[in-house]
């Protein structure tokens, strides 16, 4: 049928549309396979804002602004190249049901779509999409995973990395990795010098310009219930913007990322992270052309080794994951941990300086960085025994980078044990001395990390012993935790009884209220604390 299209400079006229390519907020890249093909004089692209997408979860405001402006950029790129964009912005409603008027109104002869990242979205779409392309993004097809799996009983990231490094050649001599290693952990990883970063250059930020500003209004007045805030927003929002992004961190900031990719410090949300994954998610970024970058930067062996690991192998290896695995993926509940999500995850008001200050920065900017994901805010539901799908759905919520093919795996799996192993060879439990040692939070904080019970217990470690005593037969199952539960097996019957009896208490309110810092029975010695 015909649609009527306007471009600048030119009268209104009729146009015959034979394919109306759908495009997600985040497939924001130029040479997708939605475009092979395309005809600018027949097909037509199709693009929506809604809110129910930032209401499914209660989208942080600056993680729906960061999708939406993006998307009104790519938009006008397009039009700029003369391709016709139906698109809607911000109304009311579900992209299923947009689709459906529009598809009714135009009525194309075809709808394709690309690949989308999120099992939900993908089937409200497909009864109206003819064909869903493979995502040309990623380096590995959700097939060529399943083909990996086959026969496979785990999972596990290194064998898939390797593969990985072998078939595009990266960081490679040959047949062997470069520098004789696989990885370079042994030299990464340290916690910070007792007087804080050195040599830190503030990353490549950017002022929001008229299209964001429009659209940070609009979300401002028709979601103002979301949380998080808008004041720092400042994110990439353009493919030169994003190649920005990457430049600046490979000359400023990888050097010395897996040196200190772990650390944590007050006040200083990015320290040496490359700021990558929101451009990358949204693909304003190709990750072949971040991995040359890194590969060929004028960085340790160590560093770029640390971060390619993590763009070549675990952001692959996630995505497959997670479309091998779904729908089922979702529900799994291995520890079957059914407390609720503190209050304090919205808004940052506890006494424990590590979560006020991960979730605060979380709200202000919609960033933390994967150690304060997975030791901090994660390591605390965990033990708490907070339900996998809730804290799930926070992080979806939150993070300006969640979509939920990358999210979902590495909250269910790697930072809540939720698949009984599937994904990880045992749960990333510890006590609040892993915390201490890898940042400055405790020395600020009024609670003690090597003290399990009594009013300067952590809770952090009180709920380490407490996750080991509930899980104890589960956890004899898995040989990663032996030396854990040996430690386990040194505490004293009244020991474990005072444990129990304080975490009973945080968990009935999420975190330490004025009753559980009472005077309990003597804390466990410190050397069982020490992880």
């Amino acid at each position: 049928m015909r649609i009527i299209v306007a471009r600048p400079g030119l009268r209104w006229h009729l146009k015959l549309v034979r394919t109306l390519a759908v495009i997600l907020g985040d497939q924001l890249n130029e040479d997708s396979a939605i475009f092979e093909g395309f005809d600018p004089q027949q097909d037509a692209v199709w693009m929506a804002e809604v809110t129910g997408e930032s209401q499914h979860v209660p989208s942080h405001k600056a993680r729906t602004v960061l999708f939406l402006s993006a998307m009104r950029h790519f938009r006008d790129r397009l039009r700029a190249r003369g391709l016709t964009v139906i698109y809607q912005e911000l109304q009311p409603g579900s992209l299923r049901g947009l689709l459906e008027r529009d598809i009714k109104q135009h009525a194309p002869q075809q709808v394709l779509c690309v690949w989308p990242g999120d099992f939900r979205v993908k089937e409200a779409l497909a009864p109206h999409v003819h064909r869903f392309l493979e995502d040309r993004h990623f380096l590995a097809t959700p097939d060529e995973f399943r083909q990996h799996a086959q026969g496979r009983k785990q999972l596990r990231l290194e064998y898939f990395y390797r593969a990985m490094r072998r078939r595009y050649g990266v960081l490679m001599e040959g047949d062997q990795p470069l520098g004789g290693s696989w990885n370079y952990d042994a030299e990464n990883r340290e916690s910070l010098p007792a007087g804080g970063p050195v040599g830190l250059i503030e990353p490549l930020r950017f002022p929001p310009d008229l299209t964001t500003q429009v659209v940070m209004a609009a979300v401002g007045q028709q979601l103002p219930g979301n949380p998080g805030s808008l004041a720092s927003f400042s994110w990439p929002v353009t493919r030169e913007q994003g190649l920005a992004v990457l430049a600046d961190f490979v000359e400023h900031r990888l050097p010395l990322f897996g040196r200190y990719q772990d650390a944590m410090w007050t006040g200083e949300p990015w320290l040496y992270h490359s700021l990558l994954s929101a451009a990358l998610n949204l693909k304003l970024l190709d990750p072949r052309e971040v991995l040359a970058a890194v590969e060929h930067a004028a960085a340790p062996l160590a560093a770029r080794e640390g971060f390619i690991r993590q763009i070549l192998g675990w952001r692959e290896y996630v995505r497959g994951l997670y479309w091998l695995k779904m729908p089922g993926y979702a529900e799994l509940n291995a520890l079957h941990a059914q407390e609720a999500l503190p209050e304090f995850y919205w808004t940052g008001d506890t006494p424990m300086v590590c979560l006020r200050e991960a979730i605060g920065q979380t709200l202000k900017h919609g960033y933390a960085h994967h150690i304060q994901r997975l030791m901090v805010t994660g390591l605390y539901a965990m033990l708490l025994g907070v339900a996998p799908r809730a804290i799930h759905e926070w992080y979806l919520a939150v993070y300006v980078d969640a979509v939920e093919w990358v999210e979902l795996p590495n909250v269910i799996g790697m930072s809540q044990f939720a698949d009984g192993g599937i994904m990880a060879s045992k749960p990333y439990a510890a006590s609040g001395k892993y915390i201490d040692r890898m940042s400055n939070y405790c020395g600020g904080c009024r609670f003690d990390p090597a003290q399990s019970t009594g009013p300067r217990a952590c809770p952090f470690t009180t709920l380490y012993w407490d996750f080991l005593m509930r899980h104890e037969h589960a956890l004899r199952k898995v040989p990663r935790m032996e030396m854990q539960l040996r430690n386990l097996a040194r505490l004293k019957p009244e020991q474990k009884k005072a444990i129990a009896e304080q975490a009973a208490v945080i968990q009935e309110a999420g975190c330490p209220t004025t009753s559980s810092l009472e005077p309990a029975a003597a804390s466990a010695p410190p050397l069982f604390n020490a992880l």
